[in-house]
C-alpha cells in the first residue's frame, strides 16, 4: 500500500510539473497551436514507445528464464557431486534430526505451500550436531577431495545471479578450509569444537535451503528426476532407489 501511495504521488508530481511547463510556454508565447502540435505528437508516438517497453520485457524475461534453467543445472549438479551425500551423512549426527526429517521429508504430494512452508523452517533451520560423534577427518577427507569442484563452481559468472547458492559454495567452502588448516582434528579444545559445529550447521543450513528450492524445480519441470528424489532423499525413513 506505502508503495502504491509513492506511485502516485510521484505520477501526479510529474503530471503537475508538466502542466506547469505548458502554461508557462503559453503565457510567454501565446502559441496554443504550436503546444497542441507537440502534445499530440508526443501521445502519437507513446504507444510505440510502450510496445518498445513490452518487447524489451519480454526478451529480458526469456534471457533470465535461460540462465535460471542453466543455473538449475549448475545446482543439479552440486547435489548430484557433493550436496547429496553431505545432506544423508551430517544429518546422522544431528541431535535434532527427527525434527528436520519431520519438516522437511518431501513427498508427491507436496504442493507449493507445503515447499514455502519446509523452506522458512530450512531457512530459520537451528541444527544441532553432535561434533563428538562426528568423524571430522573423514568430512575433511571428503571435502578436499571435491575443493577443485567447489573452486569451478565458485567461477561460474551465473553464479552473481543466485546470491542464496553463492552463500552455500562459500559456507562449503569456509568448512573446508577450517579442517585443512588444522594438522590433526584429534582431541581439539572444546572452543575449537564449537567453532567448527556453528560452520558445520551454516553450511547445512544453505544446503536445505537450496535443496528445497532444487526439489520445488524438479517436481515442476522434470518428474522423473523428481521421482529419483523421492526415493532417495534422507529425510525419510528408509531411502531407497529400487521402486517397491
Amino acid at each position: 500500500m506505502k508503495g502504491y501511495r509513492i506511485f502516485v504521488f510521484t505520477a501526479a508530481f510529474f503530471l503537475a510539473a508538466s502542466a506547469l511547463f505548458y502554461g508557462i510556454h503559453y503565457l510567454i508565447f501565446h502559441d496554443p497551436h504550436h503546444i497542441f502540435i507537440y502534445l499530440l505528437g508526443d501521445f502519437a508516438f507513446l504507444p510505440l514507445e510502450v510496445f518498445i517497453v513490452v518487447i524489451e520485457r519480454i526478451l529480458t524475461r526469456r534471457e533470465k528464464q535461460a540462465m535460471l534453467y542453466k543455473l538449475n543445472m549448475v545446482i543439479g549438479a552440486f547435489f548430484s557431486e557433493i550436496g547429496n551425500r553431505l545432506l544423508a551423512d551430517l544429518i546422522e549426527y544431528f541431535d535434532n534430526r527427527e525434527e528436520i526429517s519431520r519438516h522437511l521429508g518431501i513427498n508427491k504430494d507436496w504442493t507449493p505451500k507445503d515447499f514455502k512452508q519446509a523452506g522458512d523452517y530450512a531457512y530459520n533451520l537451528k541444527a544441532d550436531v553432535d561434533i563428538k560423534r562426528l568423524d571430522l577427518e573423514e568430512l575433511k577427507k571428503y571435502l578436499s577431495g571435491k575443493r577443485t569442484y567447489l573452486l569451478t563452481l565458485l567461477e561460474n559468472p551465473n553464479l552473481l545471479e543466485h546470491d542464496r547458492f553463492t552463500d552455500l559454495l562459500w559456507a562449503t567452502t569456509h568448512l573446508d578450509e577450517e579442517l585443512e588448516a588444522r594438522p590433526s582434528l584429534k582431541n581439539l579444545p572444546q572452543e575449537d569444537l564449537e567453532h567448527l559445529a556453528v560452520d558445520i550447521e551454516r553450511m547445512y543450513d544453505h544446503l536445505t535451503s537450496e535443496w528445497l528450492d532444487y526439489v520445488q524445480h524438479l517436481k515442476a519441470n522434470y518428474p522423473f528426476l523428481f521421482s529419483l528424489v523421492l526415493r532417495t532423499h534422507p529425510f525419510q525413513e528408509k531411502p531407497s532407489a529400487v521402486i517397491a
